[in-house]
């Protein structure tokens, strides 16, 4: 086992040591080598990531910030004719308001015989006052009148028989004339006492509150047991035949464009109905503190029309050339109404812009626009002042190239 030991060991220290030692430098140079060429081949990436272009992570950053960017349809919406409307409040009153107040001498009322609100006819009694002692007085001259048309006959047979007697010289010209006189007199008397009865019947009847004319009862303001008299004041009120009106208040330069007869569609307050009607009057006098004037237009009655309301009017007062957006274009704040305008670097600004009635045809912009904007289509409720966008402009709709289909 020695000898086995030594003969192994031996050999290994002189001469085999050697040869594993040769084999050991040459891996470590070739390591040393691959490494260099490693480190070599990192900095150049790292020079061209920094010189000479960017890096994944730069260009993925590129490309998510361009995908970033939204793509929004935009519309050029130019200049077109649109109805000039001209919007105005106003008040709405009675077109013709018929005050109703006691025209005879007045007392008790004992009856009222109607309501607000309803229709009454030419003549119609509205309320009746308290006429018994009327009724008395008219009695004693209706007495008084026989009393005296039997005076008058008595003084007819009387005169009868003197012109019988005359011929024979039994009665005197002098006696003749005296009776004529008297049955005159007695006639005279009866046409004086139906004149007073006539009167008396007038007075009795002047008691009924009389409607004037034909209309629909306003204001009631007496009731029974209450004492009237011509310093009463108004008792009804009536709108002849139910006629409305509103009196609209427009700007002194707006009233200039106005005349009569130009159509007017009228809103009241709190109702989903509108109503036409007629400019018929135009204010001659301009209220030189709010410089603006009013236009009657007359209505049709309609329960939902009620005096002294406020209600909405939008007069067509001709036309005029301004640019038109899709309802969706418009968008509204607690500032007002605003769309988006987009510049030439491509970032939408909040315009301020004041529009007229929506129509079928879009939305009339009166002021704010020139017409060639480019004016975001629908986004505009996603976007905010500043935003960058990729716009894509689309044409109007009156002004599209027609589709290849229909070209051929």
């Amino acid at each position: 086992m020695n000898f086995e030991t030594r003969s192994i060991d031996v050999p290994n220290e002189a001469g085999g040591q050697g040869l594993w030692a040769g084999n050991g430098d040459s891996q470590r140079n070739r390591k040393r080598i691959i490494a260099a060429v490693v480190i070599a081949l990192a900095a150049l990436a790292v020079g061209w990531a920094i010189w000479g272009g960017s890096s994944p992570e730069t260009a993925t950053g590129t490309e998510a910030k361009a995908s970033a960017v939204p793509t929004v349809t935009v519309i050029v919406p130019g200049r077109s004719a649109v109805e000039r409307v001209i919007t105005a409040n106003g008040t709405l009153a009675a077109r013709r308001e018929m005050p109703v107040g006691v025209a005879g001498e007045g007392g008790q009322v004992v009856r009222v015989l109607v309501e607000p609100g309803q229709w009454v006819g030419a003549g119609q009694v509205l309320a009746t006052i308290d006429r018994s002692v009327q009724i008395q007085q008219i009695e004693q001259l209706a007495a008084q009148i026989r009393v005296a048309e039997a005076d008058a006959r008595l003084a007819q047979a009387e005169l009868d028989r003197a012109q019988a007697l005359i011929s024979r010289g039994f009665i005197s010209n002098s006696d003749l004339d005296r009776r004529t006189a008297s049955r005159d007199a007695a006639v005279a008397r009866v046409r004086v006492t139906s004149a007073q009865l006539a009167e008396a019947r007038a007075r009795t009847g002047r008691l009924d509150i009389r409607a004037p004319a034909a209309g629909l009862v306003l204001t009631r303001g007496v009731e029974p047991g209450q004492i009237v008299s011509p310093g009463s004041g108004v008792l009804f009120r009536i709108a002849r035949g139910g006629e409305m009106e509103l009196l609209a208040r427009i700007g002194e330069a707006e009233l200039t464009a106005l005349s009569t007869g130009v159509t007017a569609r009228v809103t009241p307050v709190g109702s989903d109905s509108s109503f036409t009607g007629q400019i018929w009057q135009i204010s001659p006098v301009i209220d030189p503190q709010s410089r603006q004037g009013t236009a009657r237009i007359a209505l049709a009655y309609s329960p939902a029309l009620r005096p002294g309301g406020f209600a909405e009017a939008s007069i067509v007062a001709g036309q005029a050339q301004a640019p038109q957006l899709p309802e969706s274009s418009v968008l509204t704040d607690d500032q007002g109404q605003y769309v988006y305008v987009v510049g030439n670097d491509n970032k939408v600004r909040r315009r301020v812009v004041t529009v007229g009635p929506i129509s079928q045809s879009g939305v009339p912009v009166l002021s704010g626009l020139s017409g060639q904007e480019r004016v975001v289509l629908s986004a505009g409720a996603f976007l905010s002042d500043g935003d960058e966008i990729k716009p894509v402009v689309r044409r109007p709709a009156a002004t599209a190239a027609p589709a290849p289909s229909a070209a051929r």
